[in-house]
């Protein structure tokens, strides 16, 4: 499948002009020269990252077709000695020479269509999006990202001191090893014609329809125009020891660039049809997914709840709604009764008759990191799961699922402490890290099924991943979806390390690695706060057990909010036309599910 990368390019004009917009706070730096299509732009930046982005002369109010736009931005003031740009006969060099050599300048430049680009740079990232006509890009360890159109791209990536590493949203053709230790990819590429569009143009008699005022024949037109654009494309990479991406956004690149034979946890995210997830396991591995994807029947679509399967009653009936009602921290807020809650059914306000806390049991999945990060730790593992099991309701069903570089189901749900006790006995650790796809198979295989019952995921990890074919942007729709609470407990592996001593002395440098690292503390706050859980980062460990006390009291303040109605649904799921407002500032409601009592 060819994603088109339309989508991608929006988002990265959209960009660059935040970026633009922001130069002006940041104390940047922003400059306006001569480039028209044809023209050649050199930009050399040693010292930061470079983004391109190619525009249409008409695609923006007030642009100029021979006009080019450049935001430089660094982390203080950027002076116009440190940016200098020269055009001579309708080439333009630009280089960035900072003030000093640990000063970092990114820049960002909007240019007209079919330009033709050098960019240079050390450890920068280079991002180029638009319909250019050629790119040619160095960098050391960088890593270039390339956003073009599909319909006749010619390639040539070179590494020059390492193995390849790229992911390309479009069929490349195999890598070839040269001498002296180099690795060239090499080859053309033309996307599909598609011709549903011009077969749309006449209806079946053979007349033209306007519809909203536009015929479809001014729509042909305007499709032939956009056919006659020159949509070309070169690109000549090279680079030392950095990933190239070919139509691939880099926030949705794994961990793990390697192609390798699908895991356990990859083969249940593939059978899921969940097409996000399936999408970024194809980027990662695309001949092991095609060996394993034609091994399955076909998809079969789940049913999805429509509206037509509702209808007025002839008299009113009794429903309840589960309903957690929390704060702009995402803390959940006891307390409350009938006169806080108003409740809506296709706009129209319902009779509440009673509202109480509710006490319904949980589907808790406690996911436990027992990756090499964690090696020699087994018995704190243990420990801090059998607490947890310890302190969730009796009647809450747990399931305890242990990942490494895949994924080990040590028990399935059950209410069975003692059989959940007796579980954690029988698993050692060891390995890579493939947290993310661990999270994702939690969310497709353990939880997909339960739809529509409260369920929670409790993860005991320090947060960094290194091997999972899922990125970490790609599971944040999985997450939405699935309606479960998730509840990161992030704990640094140096601190369980530190436990093991008698404390009277700790060594200096190990303490620096006490902490979390900035994009596992970023990702794990994001993953709270998508699912409408909370993160914990644990910088003591007596703050675990802290932690599971309030994810337990967390659990259970929600309400059943009891009401008349007179639609009827089709019983046990959400209704999407049920509304629930608190009339108290700040606080936010969120249904569960919605069942018929009468």
């Amino acid at each position: 499948m060819i994603l088109s990368s339309g989508f991608y390019r929006t988002a990265a004009i959209l960009a660059i002009y935040l970026t633009a917009t922001a130069v002006c706070a940041a104390q940047g730096n922003r400059r306006e020269f001569t480039a028209s299509a044809g023209g050649t732009i050199e930009v050399i930046n040693l010292s930061g990252r470079v983004e391109v982005q190619a525009r249409t002369a008409e695609g923006d109010e007030g642009a100029v077709s021979d006009s080019a736009t450049l935001s430089a931005v660094s982390s203080g003031r950027v002076d116009d000695s440190e940016i200098k740009i020269e055009t001579v006969s309708g080439r333009t060099r630009v280089e960035v020479t900072p003030a000093s050599p640990s000063k970092r300048i990114d820049l960002s430049i909007l240019v007209p269509e079919r330009v033709r680009l050098k960019v240079q740079t050390g450890d920068g990232e280079v991002r180029i999006a638009g319909n250019i006509e050629d790119a040619h890009v160095s960098t050391v360890t960088g890593t270039i990202a390339a956003d073009v159109p599909t319909e006749d791209v010619k390639y040539q990536l070179l590494w020059t001191m390492s193995r390849p590493r790229y992911l390309s949203d479009f069929e490349v053709e195999k890598v070839k090893e040269k001498s002296g230790g180099k690795f060239e990819l090499k080859g053309k590429y033309k996307a599909p014609v598609d011709e549903t569009a011009a077969s749309n143009d006449i209806d079946v008699s053979g007349s033209e329809t306007a519809v909203g005022g536009v015929g479809k024949e001014s729509k042909k037109k305007s499709r032939e125009k956009e056919s006659k654009i020159d949509k070309s494309v070169s690109l000549n990479f090279t680079t030392e020891r950095g990933i190239v991406l070919l139509n691939v956004p880099p926030n949705e690149v794994s961990s793990d660039l390697r192609e390798r034979p699908l895991t356990e946890a990859a083969k249940a995210i593939v059978r899921s049809g969940d097409s996000v997830l399936m999408e970024a396991i194809r980027r990662a591995s695309p001949k092991h997914f095609g060996d394993y994807a034609r091994t399955l029947p076909p998809m079969r679509r789940e049913p999805v709840l429509q509206s037509s399967i509702e209808s007025a009653g002839p008299a009113a009936t009794i429903k309840r709604a589960t309903v957690r009602v929390t704060d702009q921290f995402n803390r959940a807020i006891p307390g409350l009764n009938a006169s806080d809650f108003s409740i809506l059914e296709n706009g129209v306000e319902r009779e509440i008759v009673k509202v109480d806390s509710t006490s319904s049991p949980f589907n808790l999945v406690l996911l436990l990191d027992v990756s090499g990060s964690v090696d020699n730790y087994v018995d704190f593992i243990r420990k801090a799961a059998r607490n947890f099991v310890n302190t969730v309701d009796r009647n809450d069903r747990v399931s305890i699922i242990l990942f490494n570089d895949d994924v080990n189901v040590l028990s399935a749900f059950t209410a069975d402490k003692g059989k959940l006790s007796k579980s954690l006995d029988s698993f050692d650790a060891g390995g890579a890290t493939a947290y993310y796809d661990a999270l994702a198979y939690t969310l497709a295989e353990t939880l997909r099924p339960l739809k529509g019952e409260r369920t929670a995921v409790v993860i005991l990890t320090d947060g960094d991943d290194n091997r999972s074919f899922i990125p970490f942007d790609g599971l944040l729709g999985a997450i939405q979806e699935s309606g479960a609470l998730i509840y990161p407990l992030y704990v640094p592996s140096a601190l369980i390390a530190a436990s093991t001593t008698d404390g009277s002395e700790v060594d200096p440098l190990r303490s620096r690695y006490m902490t979390l690292t900035s994009k596992s503390d970023g990702e794990g706050a994001k993953l709270a706060a998508t699912s409408g859980g909370i993160y914990y980062p644990i910088t003591q460990l007596d703050q675990i057990q802290k932690a599971y006390d309030d994810i337990v009291v967390q659990l259970r303040t929600a309400y059943a909010i009891t009401y008349r109605s007179d639609t009827k649904d089709a019983g046990g799921r959400a209704n999407p036309r049920t509304r629930v407002r608190v009339k108290r500032e700040n606080l936010f409601a969120s249904i569960g599910r919605v069942s018929r009592v009468q």
